[in-house]
This record gives structure tokens, sequence and C-alpha cells, in this order.
């Protein structure tokens, strides 16, 4: 799907503020409100705009530790790292995983009620059956930026007036 300025200002402002009403949403981007709900939709049905949520402060919620972990795998066959990717995937502690290049292999986002419950998660990725042969845990001691949306217009190539000044 071809992301024009408009799109790209549609998805700043849903990152912003996902209950915007359509209304709302449409006089910020300069749409009538008709075009504007099309073109969300649009989004959606193409799996550029993959679901609405809400940022919640686990602070507020409960007691928990937040660990980044490190994983390096023996063996780097399909079938290891398929076997540890659903290990990951079944555990709902992990909140997140990313496939790296470099030193190790994946590197996690664990949530925990306390360091005895992530003792159990991590002893679980070990015993998985794919090859674990290090986990590197790194405990978040505090949350200096916290994810709040893509820079889309950062992310965006140059444009041809930027490139003849």
């Amino acid at each position: 799907m071809k992301l024009d300025r408009i799109n790209l200002r549609l998805l700043a402002e849903l990152q912003h503020d996902g209950r915007i009403t359509n209304q709302a949403l449409a006089e910020r981007v300069g749409l009538s409100p008709s075009a504007c709900l099309d073109r969300v939709r649009r989004l959606q049905e193409e799996g550029v705009v993959e679901g609405f949520g809400a940022r919640i402060d686990l602070e507020q919620v409960c007691q928990s530790v937040t660990i980044i972990a490190t994983i390096t795998l023996h063996d780097h066959r399909k079938k290891h790292m398929e076997r540890f990717e659903a290990e990951v995937k079944s555990l709902d502690e992990v909140v997140e995983c990313h496939q790296v290049s470099g030193v190790f292999d994946y590197m996690l986002n664990v949530v925990c009620r306390d360091m005895r419950h992530y003792q159990t998660v991590s002893d679980r990725l070990i015993e998985a059956g794919a090859g674990v042969i290090e986990l590197c845990s790194h405990v978040v001691m505090d949350r200096t930026k916290p994810f709040s949306g893509y820079p889309l217009d950062a992310l965006q190539p140059p444009s041809k007036q930027s490139t003849q000044k």
C-alpha cells in the first residue's frame, strides 16, 4: 500500500490518540469525515494499522520486574530457532521478542511478578530443547523513555525539495 502524506498524518495522530473520534481526526488531517473513515479502514484492512489498545502504567496496577534478556542458541538451524520461538510465544511473560544480529540471537522483553517468577520463566526458556547456550539477564531499573509511537516523519526518505537545498 502506498502511503501518502495524509496517510502518514493519520497514522501519527492515531499513534498519539487511538481513541480520537473520526470527526476530530478528519479535522486534524484536513479530510471530510467519510474520506477519513475510508482511509482508516483501508489502513486496517491492509494491515498497516494492526489494532488499537491502551498503554498501561504497570506500576499502578501491580508490582513487577522487567528484564531484557539476551539469548544465544547453540545451533542456528531453522528447526531449533522455530522451537525456541514457539516456546517464547507460549510464555505470556515474554511481551516482546526480536531476532537480532550480533553476538546473541534474540532479545526478549520479559515482565514478571518478581525475580523468583523470572527464574521460572528463564528455566523454561533454557529447558525448551532449542539449544540455548547463554541467557543473559538485564534488570530494567527505570524506563527513561517508554515507547510512544514510531517517528513516522523522521523515517520517510528526504523530499526532493530538502535534497535540492
